[in-house]
Parts: structure tokens; sequence; C-alpha cells
């Protein structure tokens, strides 16, 4: 599957302009972001990218922080890792797990070694919403208990909670990319009992699981919440992220209508993961 990118620069605009822009784009489905010298870019996948949406959300953007020249692009698939390959260096964890590709020699040891070739998907852990989760899963006993995560990416998050000791763990996503990249991931980390599925929310309907994760965006958490609640086994715990600060009071509202109870968040540059339980 590929990707569009929105790219614009930022320089010398308004020292909030940057998180405007992450707040409004995130509502129409970008879901990846990036900051070099000044150039903003965001992407998304190809089939949820709507230029009549994308162009009325830049005019609401710039009502605010003034107009900006932008360009969108599509990334064809061959060229997706050449960038990745080019950009990516590992990410440490709470200094207990890091996130690396294949091709790093790391002397440092580490609680948890995650290797990650993302091809085509998102999930390398340079993501804050992405280390935000793993995070909050090495705060998480997993030990015996069932997991699934919900729009998996790379597969990252749920081999680590296989990692911490996941009795059964599933992964799914839609897109067909991340579904076969999470199989590799999982064979790569020597965690192919993962059960990976190329679906949507319906993978989870008539099941339960002790731990829920979800680091996808605020509009597909929200259309989520009810069957989070109906899969989420009692004392479980559920966590989202992939929203902006500003988000957390709409995401607890909506999770407490199905008996989920907000416990905690955590933030880092205006992006959080929170905690829910049932």
């Amino acid at each position: 599957m590929n990707y569009h990118s929105l790219e614009f620069s930022l320089v010398g605009k308004q020292a909030d302009a940057q998180d405007l822009a992450i707040a409004l784009l995130s509502e129409i489905g970008f879901e990846s972001f990036t900051d070099e010298n000044g150039v903003f870019g965001a992407y998304i996948q190809s089939p949820l990218f709507s230029e009549t949406e994308c162009v009325e959300t830049l005019k609401s953007l710039w009502n605010i922080i003034g107009e900006c020249s932008y360009e969108i692009k599509e990334i064809p698939v061959q060229n997706w890792n050449q960038q990745w390959e080019s950009n990516f260096e590992p990410v440490i964890v709470d200094s207990r797990c890091i996130v690396k590709a294949p091709f790093h020699t790391i002397e440092q040891s580490f609680e948890y070694e995650i290797n990650i070739e993302p091809k085509m998907s998102f999930g390398t852990g340079h993501h804050e919403t992405t280390q935000l989760v793993l995070a909050e899963i090495l705060d998480t006993d997993c030990t015996g208990k069932t997991v699934v995560d919900c729009g998996c990416g790379t597969g990252v998050l749920a081999i680590l909670a296989k990692m911490k000791g996941a009795a059964k763990t599933k992964a799914f996503d839609i897109d067909q990319w991340c579904y076969e990249n999470t199989i590799e991931n999982a064979q790569r980390n020597n965690a192919s009992d993962i059960i990976v599925e190329c679906k949507g929310i319906e993978s989870i309907v008539d099941e339960t699981y002790d731990i829920i994760i979800a680091n996808i965006n605020r509009n597909i958490l929200l259309s989520a919440m009810e069957q989070f609640g109906k899969s989420l086994a009692q004392n479980g715990t559920l966590i989202l992220s992939g929203i902006y600060k500003s988000d957390l009071d709409i995401i607890s509202a909506s999770a407490s209508k199905y008996q989920l109870h907000f416990i905690s968040f955590q933030e880092k540059n205006n992006w959080i993961s929170c905690r829910f339980s049932r």
C-alpha cells in the first residue's frame, strides 16, 4: 500500500504551529509526522487520503497560523524502505527496551531487544506514541495474559507483550503490508506464535482479552470504543494512543459509556497514551 505525504515549512510561524497542524491533520487520518529543519511532514495511507479534505483542513490551519505553500506527494512502495534505512537510528525506551534494525550492531545489552524492519508499515519506535505505548507495556504485567494489538503496524507492540510473557497474543491491521510485515517481524523476534490477521475491529468480536492495545488515531479509537468495552476482560487493561493531549477528554468520555474507567495518561511532546480498566 502506498502512502501520501504532505509537506510545508513552518519557519517563522507561531510557536504552537506544529501542534496545531498535528491536531488538525490527525482528525482526517494522518498518522505520522516529522520535522526536519522547519519543514513539517505528515503521512497518511493512500486509500484514506482525500485531497479535498486535506485542502479544507489546511485552509483552517492557515486561518490560524497564516498561509503556507505546500506539497503533496504519493510515496511509492519501493522508495519507503530506502528513506527509512537512511534515517533509522535505534530507539531506547526507559533504558530497558531497544528497537533497532537487523543491520544495527549494538554493544550495550538491554532487557528487551526488538528487531524491526518496517517495510511500508509505521511503528519503528521513533514516533512519540509508539514510545509511549512501549513504556506502558514495560509497566504492565503481561505474564500469562491474553493480549491484542489493534492496528499493529510493524507488530512492535505485540512483540514486546509476547516478550513480557503474554500467553496468547493477537495482532491485526487492515493494511496488507502491515499484516505481512508483522508476520515477518514476529518471526525475526522468535515470536512466530503471535496470531496475525488482516482485519479491522471485527477481529475481536466475540473475544475477550486481558490487555487491549490500540495506537491508531482519535476517530478510529472512538468508533471502536464500544467493541473495546465488550472485548476487555473484567479487571483488564486498555492502553490507547495515537492521540493528542487535547483529545483526552473526548476519549475518556467515550470510554466511560462502556464501563471503561480512566486510570492515567503519559505525555510526550503533547502526544499521549492513556490507560483504562474495566
